[in-house]
Formats: C-alpha cells, sequence, structure tokens
C-alpha cells in the first residue's frame, strides 16, 4: 500500500508550526538517544577496565 503524504500534512500556517514542533521533537529524542549511548557506552568500558 502506497501513502500520498501530501494528504496527510496540514495546510498553511498550521503545518509551519505542527513542523516546528515535529522538528523540535525529533531533536530532543535525537539528543535522548545520543546521551544513552554514551552513557552506557562509557559504562561498559568502565565496567571492563574494572573487571578486565
Amino acid at each position: 500500500m502506497q501513502v500520498n503524504h501530501s494528504q496527510l500534512e496540514p495546510e498553511g500556517e498550521a503545518s509551519d508550526a505542527y513542523s516546528e514542533r515535529r522538528n523540535r521533537r525529533v531533536r530532543a529524542v535525537a539528543w535522548v538517544a545520543i546521551g544513552a549511548l554514551l552513557i552506557t557506552g562509557g559504562g561498559a568500558t568502565l565496567l571492563a577496565l574494572l573487571f578486565g
């Protein structure tokens, strides 16, 4: 099934507000994912160094 995305997106000023909110949400999720990877990666490295 193929979806035409142009029919799903809102028009006009509402579209700008929607895309701005979506962009902010995508950035927040990306930073949280990066932080989680750094924290867990750093934790794994620390445990490997401590316990060989």
